[in-house]
């Protein structure tokens, strides 16, 4: 089973005009009405067309953004944004909506930008650019850009780099939580446990005394009840393995750190994340997530055993995933027929976890670094999930790591 991640866009957000810890009015606005006036206020309307469509589509990703991590409301505040530039965007009350700006917010205010392969919108930084400099997009070297003839995302794809893309026509709905709504523990069952275990199992990668969820199911399990436990003692909450609002946010909070989601550095997070729980006979013809897992499987167990076929991971059960079940069914002493009833699952599982415990990885993906610096030599250098973690042995000139990363 796969649950998937998918981004929306508010049919409201709750700005506080001010600084996110002093205290100010709250004002909920529609998002397009936020966006014009975030527009309006940064920007001039006298600008070129791609210019005003390029700081737009930032203005919307990083709001969006702030709305996807729960970036204050898992800080325990009761807002999705601030006013203040310090932190956020400058939204002024009351401030004149120019009409062109308006026209181009109406038109693309569910459209966002993402890195290729991750599902937050990204949080587009700027600055103006000539008092203030930042990593991000220079609002008036936009304007530069555009008046050279560079288009809205090569405006974009310049300062935030070429891996970036649009997203069109983002659903909108109703703002909520990621809250379930009602405590998860012992017995309980869904999504919303799924993501619970993706969160811990995240979390432990930087507080290793938090023990790791294997299977990764969908089931709230007495060792998921232990991890919570563990969790809420390091965390100072009640250890009582029941997952409220309190351990929830606190989860959350981490998560979106570990992960750098509110940053333009994002580690990302991925688009579905996958239970390993046995979904039923697999058999030839089959497609679907489940076959995915399957051929995750027995890829990775590929990897590691000569004997076996290496697959493509494509959701198809053809003719070669059947012979790469059929190999392994052999070699594991079961019936070699090409289906995958429970023990043909539950044994390629088995080997699956001890493999995937050695290399500690978690389905964390290690991307290399976006920006490189006079200090490092003008190369990039990959992030890894094992922090802290000793790799077993020296590393030296030449050495890789995951992804092809290379210690040069």
């Amino acid at each position: 089973m796969a649950v998937s991640v998918v981004p929306y866009v508010p049919s409201t957000i709750t700005v506080h005009l001010g600084p996110p810890d002093q205290w100010a009015e709250n004002v909920t606005v529609s998002f397009p009405d936020y966006v014009k006036n975030v527009a309006s206020s940064e920007i001039y309307p006298t600008w070129e067309p791609a210019a005003i469509e390029a700081n737009v589509l930032a203005i919307i990703s990083f709001a969006l953004n702030r709305v996807y991590t729960e970036f204050y409301p898992s800080r325990g505040y009761d807002f999705q944004i601030t006013s203040s530039t310090a932190y956020d965007q400058k939204f002024i009350r009351g401030h004149n909506i120019f009409e062109n700006i308006s026209q181009v917010v109406d038109e693309i205010f569910n459209d966002y930008i993402r890195r290729k392969g991750f599902v937050e919108p990204l949080a587009a930084k700027f600055c103006n650019g000539t008092t203030v400099t930042c990593a991000g997009l220079s609002q008036w070297g936009s304007q530069d850009l555009a008046q050279q003839g560079y288009s809205a995302m090569e405006i974009l794809r310049y300062y935030y780099g070429n891996d970036i893309e649009l997203v069109q026509d983002a659903p909108v709905r109703s703002p909520g939580q990621s809250y379930p709504g009602t405590p998860l523990r012992l017995g309980s069952k869904g999504d919303d446990v799924l993501v619970l275990k993706t969160m811990i199992n995240r979390v432990s990668q930087s507080y290793p005394a938090i023990p790791k969820l294997f299977p990764v199911t969908n089931v709230f399990d007495e060792s998921t009840e232990q991890a919570v436990k563990t969790f809420q003692q390091i965390f100072n909450l009640t250890p009582d393995g029941i997952v409220g609002k309190a351990t929830w946010y606190k989860l959350v909070y981490l998560y979106v750190g570990t992960n750098q989601l509110s940053e333009l550095v994002s580690m990302g997070q991925q688009f579905q994340t996958f239970s390993f729980q046995y979904p039923g006979i697999l058999r030839q013809g089959d497609r679907g997530s489940d076959v995915r897992i399957l051929q995750y499987m027995l890829a990775l167990t590929a990897e590691f055993n000569e004997s076996l076929t290496p697959i493509q991971v494509d959701g198809i059960y053809g003719n070669a995933t059947a012979q790469a079940v059929r190999k392994y069914q052999a070699q594991a002493g079961l019936q070699v027929d090409g289906i995958v009833g429970p023990n043909t699952w539950y044994s390629l599982y088995n080997n699956y976890t001890g493999i995937e415990r050695d290399l500690r990885n978690d389905n964390i993906n290690f991307p290399l670094s976006q920006t490189a610096s006079a200090q490092t030599g003008g190369k990039t250098y990959g992030t890894t999930s094992r922090q802290g973690q000793f790799p077993g042995g020296g590393l030296q000139l030449g050495n890789t790591d995951f992804k092809g990363v290379k210690l040069v």
